[in-house]
């Protein structure tokens, strides 16, 4: 098994947000009285200490998320973006993206970001439809979201991808359509669609068991999401992986890390990371999180080291997820075994099915397979624990 640590990217979690939407189970805090400028310190020590284990001369992809990243003031930003640039060296030319709230950014705080080389930026856009934002506890408003697209605009910052969400509760087909087509009219390099997940512990998940929640049936949600997979196409955005659209060659390269199944590392409370053979995540509640630390000991929770056929698996179940499927010669260069032979049950059924395309180099889904995905992902499971 080759083991390649040389590249490594690195994910980066602020758990601050001003406010917490209803849906949302990320781990984040209110940010009032929270100890933010100790979580930066202690997030700087938790990056020396990693890298003393586990160097890497450069960074891939650096990409800072929440929580609210933008809810640090420009001060914090500017020691966080400092010292994360002093560990983790990254090439001016790679992708370095820090998530944003429409409303959040000001002239201060991006200039800061622009110095320390951030060269992209990832806004939570969700809707366009105001009440739904309401319903959603989102706080900023549509005429937010054009607002902060003119300012990026006027700064010269043009590398923005916006994500958002369909089968919200109360959602129509026409309000999605609505939704869609402005987002595309504002003629982003990047979108994210996501459809809404119900996570246990959110206001969301209580409401629907309450039955005070109506969501959209199943065949409206396949519905949003093939319309979706037509407009970006007809706008000249390719879906090159499930939930995500890119114009050629603005694809996100974070992104493709974990469905390529490449290393990276996870920092900050409740962060993952991959490195070696080992997955890892850190405590989540802040004070957990920063406690080891105080005692220079890095704040890891859990571990898991992956066996041979664990690290295959994942390579099958996160590598379908693009367009592209899983490459063949790198799955063989990766393992030391050809694909057909560790799945040689799996894949001809799956073919049979009409669920999965095989050609000459990869393995990947077809249309019908991309909206049974989960389904796909669990036959290469299944054929492993044979």
């Amino acid at each position: 098994m080759k083991n390649d640590n040389t590249k490594i990217s690195a994910y980066i979690h602020i758990p601050f947000c001003e406010h917490i939407c209803f849906y949302c189970d990320f781990n984040k805090v209110f940010l009032e009285g929270q100890p933010v400028d100790e979580y930066i310190q202690r997030l700087l020590q938790e990056i020396r200490l990693t890298k003393e284990q586990y160097p890497s001369k450069t960074t891939e992809t650096i990409y800072i998320g929440g929580g609210t990243p933008t809810s640090l003031s420009a001060k914090q930003l500017d020691v966080l973006l400092k010292g994360v640039r002093e560990l983790l060296p990254i090439d001016v030319a790679n992708e370095f993206t820090i998530e944003a709230n429409p409303g959040d950014l000001t002239q201060e705080k991006l200039r800061v970001m622009k110095e320390y080389g951030v060269n992209r930026l990832s806004m939570g856009v969700q809707t366009f439809d105001n009440q739904l934002l309401k319903k959603i506890g989102r706080k900023h408003t549509a005429e937010d979201v054009y607002e902060t697209m003119k300012f990026l605009e006027k700064e010269d910052f043009l590398n923005v991808s916006i994500d958002l969400i369909y089968a919200l509760p109360g959602q129509t087909l026409e309000g999605f359509r609505d939704t869609l087509r402005r987002a595309i009219e504002l003629d982003l390099p990047h979108y994210s669609l996501y459809s809404l997940i119900l996570e246990n512990k959110t206001m969301f998940m209580n409401w629907v068991r309450q039955g005070r929640l109506q969501l959209p049936d199943q065949d409206i949600e396949a519905q949003m999401f093939e319309e979706t997979i037509i407009a970006m196409e007809n706008a000249g955005r390719h879906q090159y992986e499930v939930s995500n659209f890119a114009l050629k060659g603005q694809e996100s390269q974070h992104n493709l890390v974990y469905w390529n199944n490449d290393h990276y590392y996870g920092f900050g409370a409740g962060a993952s990371g991959y490195l070696g053979h080992t997955r890892y995540k850190n405590h989540g509640p802040i004070q957990h999180y920063l406690k080891p630390l105080k005692d220079n000991q890095l704040p890891t929770v859990e571990t898991e080291i992956l066996t041979l056929n664990n690290q295959m698996e994942e390579e099958l179940f996160l590598g379908l997820r693009k367009k592209m499927g899983v490459s063949k010669t790198r799955f063989k260069e990766k393992f030391g075994l050809s694909l057909n032979q560790v799945y040689q049950e799996t894949i001809p059924g799956l073919i049979q099915k009409g669920l999965v395309l095989e050609n000459e180099e990869y393995i990947q889904l077809t249309e019908q397979g991309l909206f049974v995905g989960n389904d796909v992902f669990e036959a290469f499971l299944i054929d492993k624990e044979k």
